[in-house]
């Protein structure tokens, strides 16, 4: 069953969009500091960013044997080692340190990456298999998953499994899914799940990112099709 979030193209970051850290209020993504103006102490441009996020990403949720990166079964990375290679194999980035990182994961704005002590690793989206010990608590009582419309009849009658990730990424709003959905689909069909119906029924459903969250699969009994109305928004589509 087509899973919804495979790989696909973003369109080019704002040109604004930098990667900064002000003294008094930490890291930011912006021209200035948006709780005190400050034009703080610059660490990437809009060009880099994107494209230190696209490695990042790749590494810790795709292909850290192409990077000799070890990862343990959580799927957490140790920030040096992390930083290492990728000064090995990306000689334009000879200035990359463990705060750039840091910083990165830290303003992402959708939460895909966690810091805990001196490791990073991916909150949702991998190919590779890891044992994400996510929350499972202060799950909502429904959340959102885009098919398209050739898809829509097929799973309602199957449900849903993953294909091309480990697990069936899940959105925090029918707007998320439908953000999501259009990178298959022009008008995506928004499915609600019951998440307590799932849950009841033996699957554990994980908070991931800011507005993602991980389940195994969803049986078909446990979806609805969602008939609210939704505007196209543009949000950079799907999470990466």
């Amino acid at each position: 069953m087509p899973e919804g979030e495979g790989h696909h193209h973003r369109p080019p970051p704002p040109e604004n969009v930098q990667l900064k850290e002000c003294e008094q209020h930490g890291y930011f993504r912006g021209s200035s500091c948006p709780t005190c103006g400050e034009e703080g102490h610059f660490f990437m441009d809009a060009r880099e960013l994107d494209h230190m996020a696209r490695i990042v990403a790749g590494i810790l949720r795709h292909f850290p044997e192409r990077y000799n990166i070890p990862v343990d079964r959580n799927g957490w990375v140790d920030l040096s080692r992390l930083v290492a290679a990728i000064r090995s194999q990306h000689r334009n980035y000879p200035w990359l340190k463990v705060h750039h990182l840091i910083a990165l994961a830290m303003t992402d704005p959708k939460g895909r990456y966690e810091i805990r002590d001196d490791r990073i690793r991916a909150t949702y989206g991998h190919t590779v298999d890891v044992e994400l010990d996510l929350p499972t608590e202060g799950i909502p009582d429904e959340l959102y998953y885009p098919v398209t419309p050739e898809e829509v009849d097929l799973v309602m009658e199957a449900g849903l499994k993953p294909t091309d990730r480990k697990m069936v990424h899940l959105s925090l709003t029918a707007q998320d899914a439908f953000n999501a959905g259009r990178v298959r689909s022009q008008a995506p069909v928004i499915l609600t799940i019951n998440t307590k119906l799932a849950r009841d029924g033996g699957h554990v459903i994980r908070k991931a990112g800011k507005t993602v969250f991980l389940i195994d699969a969803v049986p078909s009994e446990v979806l609805t099709r969602y008939e609210g109305e939704l505007s196209v928004q543009n949000d950079g589509g799907a999470d990466e």
